[in-house]
């Protein structure tokens, strides 16, 4: 594609003109180290980094042109833009002929429970025959490919691109996590969403967001950005908790046909005769005047949620109620959610994500539902992020278990111990330990388990590694679990 082209997308710019008309454009790179002859670089101020320090390198390496905010010395064409970021997604649009025109998108947004969502929703749209394209915190899958993604929502040149080998592969619905970070820097720019799901919105990301408010204004906007006109071959749907606290205003921040779900309130899909219990959840899902009872291994009333979410998702879609049971009740379990960890022990070991507050207090809440004995948790919190979300994790794991075991979770540039002062801070409770060392921490909890109790493995969730002073440390809670089971059940012999 000719470098005129390309630039004919962004409208309003200004450029360096020489041979603009006659340069073929090969790729787009936003990395330089990355640049192969022909693609041309676009300079990315980011986090750690700014691309238009690593423009020079970029022409060394064959790039054929370079978009900018500010002058370069460089021979190659610059075409100058006010926002780089905007560019390269309306770029990458062009580039690619704007993918996601020719698929279905479904977006799920929320604290917590994205990445359940997705995948519950991923079961029933395959039940329904679709062929799928799933972008989240775990992986990224087209078909039955995966591959690895560096954010939860990646980078709008990364999702362009994804979504074109997509449509290449004749995928007809995609689905994806949208984070706060993402939608606030301006990741999922063009992307053409035809369903926005919202789970719910408790602590976090307060080290990134300056408020709550904050916080809430940058989940809005995928429900905001469906647009405001009306589709009658696809249309588009916004699918909310009706529980939730924010959904009345998140309601109100989209035009689009509206599909609640909940437990406690009047929505349009809800869950009754709830039973929950050891083996999973039971419950009738009822939507307009149909009904029909759901049995899934999954367990908690967060299940049900997640299970409500994809469900009305899915109606959105056009999928058959008694198709959707099908795909519940046959889904076992995501990696790293509510995993359980077995090796022959007369206890449990479970695994989970949850690190927010509210995410830790419905999973211990749940355990506590069904356990006989008592109930151990091993929980962290990440270095620089939220510090205030910190002392409340602590309050929660202390509450709701027999004992709380805190560790280190990600410390990144933080010292361990400075984040453990900050979880046990205010502590009013007696029934904790701090073991800096995760692998120790998880041991010694291992080793406290008796008969009938439950271990609970917090915040890390399917995650094989650790962060620490820029490091990547090999580490997966569940094999760390698994082997100190064995080593347990060797001894007891």
């Amino acid at each position: 594609m000719k470098l005129s082209q390309i630039a004919e997308a962004l409208h309003i710019y200004t450029s360096i003109p020489q041979n603009l008309g006659h340069t073929d454009i090969t790729g787009l790179q936003m990395d330089s180290r990355n640049i192969k002859k022909g693609d041309l670089f676009i300079c990315i101020n980011g986090l750690t980094a700014d691309g238009h320090d690593f423009a020079r390198q970029a022409e060394e390496k064959g790039a054929a042109a370079i978009v900018a905010e500010k002058p370069l010395d460089v021979r190659i064409p610059v075409i100058m833009v006010r926002d780089t970021v905007r560019a390269m997604a309306i770029l990458s649009n062009k580039f690619f002929d704007y993918p996601t025109d020719k698929l279905r998108l479904i977006g799920v947004t929320g604290t917590n429970g994205k990445t359940s969502v997705t995948y519950l929703l991923e079961s029933i749209m395959r039940e329904h025959r679709h062929k799928l394209g799933l972008i989240g915190t775990i992986q990224m899958k087209i078909d039955n490919q995966c591959f690895n993604v560096k954010n939860t929502t990646p980078d709008s040149l990364f999702l362009q691109k994804s979504f074109h080998k997509m449509v290449e592969r004749q995928i007809d619905t995609a689905i994806m996590e949208v984070s706060s970070h993402a939608l606030s820097m301006g990741r999922v720019f063009g992307c053409d969403f035809n369903i926005a799901v919202y789970t719910n919105l408790s602590q976090d990301h307060l080290d990134y967001h300056t408020s709550m408010e904050d916080y809430f204004r940058a989940k809005s906007l995928l429900f905001s950005q469906l647009g405001n006109s009306y589709d009658s071959i696809e249309p588009k749907f916004a699918v909310i908790n009706l529980d939730d606290h924010y959904s009345q205003r998140l309601m109100n921040s989209t035009s689009q046909p509206v599909i609640t779900y909940g437990i406690y309130s009047e929505a349009d899909v809800v869950a009754s005769n709830i039973r929950l219990g050891a083996e999973g959840v039971k419950f009738t899902l009822r939507y307009v005047r149909e009904e029909l009872k759901i049995s899934s291994r999954l367990m908690g009333k967060f299940s049900i949620y997640n299970m409500l979410a994809a469900a009305s998702a899915a109606i959105c879609a056009g999928v058959p109620l008694h198709t959707i049971k099908k795909a519940l009740e046959k889904t076992n379990g995501i990696s790293g959610r509510f995993e359980p960890v077995t090796e022959g022990q007369a206890f449990g070991v479970i695994v989970d994500y949850a690190h927010t507050p509210d995410s830790l207090e419905n999973v211990l809440m749940t355990i506590q539902s069904f356990a006989k004995g008592r109930v151990i948790v091993v929980i962290g919190c990440g270095g620089d992020r939220d510090r205030s979300k910190r002392p409340l994790m602590g309050k929660v794991a202390s509450k709701l278990s027999d004992l709380a075991i805190f560790t280190s979770d990600n410390p990144r540039t933080e010292k361990p111990a400075a984040i453990l002062e900050d979880m046990i801070q205010g502590l009013d409770r007696d029934n904790f330990l701090v073991v800096e060392d995760r692998r120790s921490a998880i041991i010694k909890a291992i080793n406290h388990a008796q008969e009938e109790d439950i271990v609970l493995i917090a915040g890390k969730g399917h995650e094989t590694y650790q962060l620490v002073n820029g490091n990547i440390i090999d580490f997966d809670d569940r094999k760390v679990a698994a082997e100190a089971i064995q080593k347990k059940l060797t001894k007891e012999k």
